[in-house]
């Protein structure tokens, strides 16, 4: 038998019936073979303080395991003020610190982003982008997964009913796979 891929996804929000997150899920159900997404959710880590970076507390130290023990990530970002939400740039920080410890380090690494305006999270992909520089993590670049005008694309439960958002998370995931498998 084959081993298991893992995949760790983290959504930039912290709303309960956040878009992103339901394209996380969405994304589960769109794995290619062999392929396991486990959803992360960053709600209840602290606020990133150098003073403490090396006295972690449970819920950083077990975001770092999580992050290190998968072979890749897919982040889910929602767009605020034309940037990436501060709780997804705080959650990035806590795990990369303190200097010379950051789980992000060589990590294949993919975006996909969910809001309600006509660019679908492009300027917060962008912003999410420019951190992978510094932390050393390898990004998939196409395809982009923007889904604009999300309240149309997802029913009232959740469930992502966009077929083309649908094949572009199942191409972008089939990328990552690829990606990570060189990178190994």
């Amino acid at each position: 038998m084959a081993e298991t891929f893992s995949i760790l996804g983290i959504a930039g929000s912290l709303r309960k019936e956040s878009y992103n997150k339901a394209a996380l899920r969405a994304a589960q159900g769109l794995c290619p073979e062999g392929v396991r997404l486990e959803l992360y959710d960053i709600a209840g880590l602290p606020l990133f303080n150098q003073d403490e970076e090396k006295n972690p507390t449970p819920k950083v130290s077990d975001f770092k395991q999580k992050i290190r023990a998968a072979d890749a990530i897919l982040f889910s970002t929602a767009e605020y003020n034309y940037g990436m939400p501060g709780v997804l740039k705080n959650a990035i920080d806590c795990a990369s610190r303190p200097y010379g410890d950051s789980a992000w380090n060589g990590k294949p690494v993919a975006i996909m982003s969910a809001a309600m305006g006509t660019a679908g999270g492009l300027r917060a992909q962008y912003q999410l982008r420019q951190c992978f520089v510094f932390l050393n993590m390898d990004a998939v670049v196409q395809p982009e997964v923007a889904i604009a005008a999300a309240h149309q694309r997802f029913d009232d439960k959740g469930n992502l009913t966009d077929e083309t958002s649908r094949k572009l998370i199942g191409q972008l995931l089939q990328s990552l796979v690829i990606k990570a498998r060189r990178l190994r």
